[in-house]
């Protein structure tokens, strides 16, 4: 039980980034584990470590690094990817869960599909705040704080699965809350200058 419980923590912990980022996410495992620094690689997640897949993977992350350093850009990339994240994140769960029982794969699937859609929408209302400065230092910034988010992940998860789970879900949680935060402090802005406008 333990071991399903620290697989579908590894699962939900590599969905969670790859919300974030798939081509990032994928190109960070497959490097660690060519390096030994992880692995192997459970299941057919040891693809990933495969020269092929890893250099089209680790393509897709430069170009996606580049473009979000443009305010503007970065929102429409990310938007964009609404419809990729979540179903990538989704098959990198159930690979990381393939080896362990159906029911262990099934949860990988669903939970780490859902647990993507919120850790990609918080992401994009982050983007959205971001973008609202006309330079490209904000955006660089977010750029190699997700970076390092997701190579700390991605490497932790596999000797501390839960800690490193409870750890992402945390994060999430914050993001959202400063997300809420920002978007009430604009509301109360418009409100008061409404007023101000009509006077």
């Amino acid at each position: 039980m333990s071991s399903s419980i620290a697989t579908l923590a590894q699962s939900l912990v590599l969905a969670y980034a790859s919300g974030i980022s798939p081509y990032a996410t994928a190109t960070l495992v497959g490097l660690m584990e060519r390096a030994g620094w992880i692995g192997p690689l459970p299941g057919v997640l040891g693809a990933l470590a495969n020269p092929i897949l890893l250099g089209v993977c680790g393509l897709l992350a430069t170009i996606e690094f580049a473009a979000t350093l443009f305010p503007g850009v970065a929102t429409v990339w990310d938007t964009a990817h609404t419809a990729i994240r979540p179903p990538a994140a989704a098959a990198l769960a159930i690979a990381t869960a393939w080896h362990a029982d159906p029911i262990v794969i099934a949860a990988a699937g669903v939970l780490g599909g859902g647990l993507a859609v919120a850790s990609h929408a918080a992401k994009l209302g982050v983007r959205v705040a971001v973008d609202a400065s006309p330079e490209p230092i904000t955006n660089g910034a977010m750029n190699v704080t997700e970076i390092t988010l997701l190579a700390t992940l991605s490497y932790f998860v596999w000797n501390h699965p839960i800690v490193t789970l409870i750890i992402a879900l945390t994060i999430l949680v914050t993001m959202i809350m400063l997300i809420r935060m920002a978007w009430r402090f604009v509301k109360r802005g418009f409100r008061r200058s409404g007023p101000g406008v009509s006077g």
